[in-house]
């Protein structure tokens, strides 16, 4: 918390040790240190759980299906990380219970991901935890200002 507290109070090139950044470097380089600031604050909150913040978002992409399950492409067109291994991932989470694998009878070749039950459970045991994070993080923020921030964000990724 108190290194949290530190890097609101400092701008980038004060928390880089740089000066004179052109603006597009500035921006790139606070969108980067702020993903990773929060990355590590919901790895810490996933931690007690035994589950990697790539697991959790394909629990949370599976909970979405509603009952349905998902083919791993569509799992990994929904990641938020491109980068990672659908396959490894969703093997992980079979491991451990969290989901299955759903073969279709009509064609068998066809191989889906389901959320189990115990990993709907698990997800309503993480999601205050990470919630109260996300809520800590942006809690000097406006709503206003979440708003503009998120259609520049959104305009970086047209």
């Amino acid at each position: 918390m108190y290194i949290q507290m530190l890097f609101r109070q400092m701008n980038i090139e004060d928390q880089l040790k740089t000066n004179n950044l052109p603006p597009a470097r500035k921006l790139s380089l606070s969108i980067l240190v702020t993903a990773n600031l929060i990355d590590e604050q919901v790895a810490t909150a996933l931690k007690p759980f035994d589950i990697s913040i790539q697991q959790f978002n394909v629990l949370r992409i599976l909970r979405g299906q509603k009952g349905k399950p998902a083919n791993l492409s569509t799992i990994q067109e929904r990641m938020v990380s491109k980068m990672s291994n659908t396959t490894r991932l969703v093997d992980k989470l079979i491991t451990k219970g969290l989901t299955e694998r759903v073969i279709c009878e009509a064609n068998r070749r066809k191989v889906e991901i389901s959320i189990t039950e115990k990993g709907l459970e698990l997800l309503k045991e993480i999601d205050p935890k990470v919630d109260a994070v996300e809520k800590e993080l942006i809690q000097d923020i406006s709503e206003e200002e979440i708003e503009i921030v998120t259609d520049c964000l959104n305009k970086i990724r047209k």
